[in-house]
């Protein structure tokens, strides 16, 4: 099989995988039907591929950050250093080149909005190539918080519940995969209070945003601590909903060829309504209400640029609270999900 393509069982372990990330083998291929040594070898073959990564990130608001949208306008010759430079800092995420290459867009997290946003554009790359840069504070996720739906829509609700059962009984371990080491982190006891996440935490996040499906004996190589320690503190973590896990997979697998950036300006008194339609869209992958002359950012994807003029002209158009649109191809992602670690 082309390690490039998808087949049915590819796209419902991508969506199990989205419903949990770290569920084990084991449990993924009994919802689905498969075996676990199946289920494993698929999951490391597009791993291997590059195709497919599952990363534990943590939440901006449960840990007091701000995220921002940053744009910055740059020569055509001077966008991939740059883009590049950004993508190594462990306070970006989502690092995309866009309009022709002429473009960077990119998430960038600080720790505070009155102390190092009012810094942030000082921290960022300087140099005369890039021409225009700006940055608008994400106030609020709006729609595709879930996941996008081209890659959530293999499963029946019925698969979904039962991925999402916890293990019997309060103290039960999660079963290891038969090829590889444990992966779980949710069978701990559930204590009441959740102890808050410190700079402690932050080899354990700097290793789940590598690889959020990391063994625990990997994780307690990269912290220093017992597995037994690792598998409180992701329980914990989890619980405190400051953790959560992701898939990053490439849209073109699923048949989509074209992915877009997308600036709307909404009437205020309409924010709310139109954003709310925003979240029925199965073409759009993740939007934001944001500050800034545009005030509702969008990452779209459809199956090519025909169906992408579609839905500008008619989903788009349709929102009557929606008084100008910007578009811009995604011309590569250099960076996928990332972190900032804690103080």
């Amino acid at each position: 099989m082309d390690p490039l393509t998808l087949d049915e069982l590819d796209r419902q372990l991508v969506h199990a995988l989205q419903v949990d990330g770290r569920a084990p083998f084991s449990r993924i291929a009994a919802v689905l039907g498969a075996s676990d040594r199946t289920i494993a070898r698929r999951y490391r073959r597009l791993r291997a591929a590059g195709a497919l990564r599952v990363v534990g990130l943590p939440d901006a608001a449960a840990l007091g950050h701000v995220d921002w949208l940053v744009r910055m306008r740059c020569s055509p010759d001077s966008a991939m250093p740059v883009a590049a430079a950004l993508a190594r800092r462990a306070d970006t995420s989502w690092v995309q080149l866009v309009s022709g290459g002429t473009e960077i867009t990119c998430i960038t997290r600080t720790r505070s909005q009155s102390a190092d946003g009012e810094l942030l554009l000082q921290k960022l790359p300087r140099t005369p190539r890039i021409t225009v840069l700006s940055a608008h504070c994400i106030l609020r996720g709006v729609a595709g918080l879930h996941g996008w739906p081209g890659r959530t829509a293999a499963l029946s609700a019925d698969q979904i519940a039962a991925l999402r059962q916890p293990p019997a009984g309060p103290d039960a371990p999660e079963a290891s995969d038969p090829d590889g080491p444990e992966v779980a982190g949710s069978a701990a006891p559930r204590a009441a209070a959740v102890p808050p996440p410190t700079a402690a935490d932050n080899g354990l996040l700097a290793a789940l945003a590598k690889d959020g499906r990391a063994s625990l004996t990997a994780l307690a190589a990269a912290t220093g601590w017992s597995e037994t320690t690792v598998r409180r503190r992701l329980d914990e973590l989890d619980r405190g909903t400051v953790l959560y896990f992701d898939v990053e997979i490439e849209p073109h697998l699923f048949g989509y060829t074209a992915e877009a950036m997308m600036w709307l300006t909404v009437a205020p008194a309409t924010l709310t309504a139109t954003t709310r339609a925003l979240a029925t869209h199965p073409q759009i992958a993740y939007a934001a209400a944001t500050t800034g002359p545009a005030n509702v950012s969008a990452s779209v994807i459809c199956r090519d640029l025909n169906e992408l003029y579609e839905y500008i002209a008619g989903d788009i158009g349709s929102l009557p609270g929606v008084t100008s649109v910007e578009t811009a191809p995604v011309v590569r992602r250099v960076k996928g999900g990332g972190t900032l670690l804690i103080p």
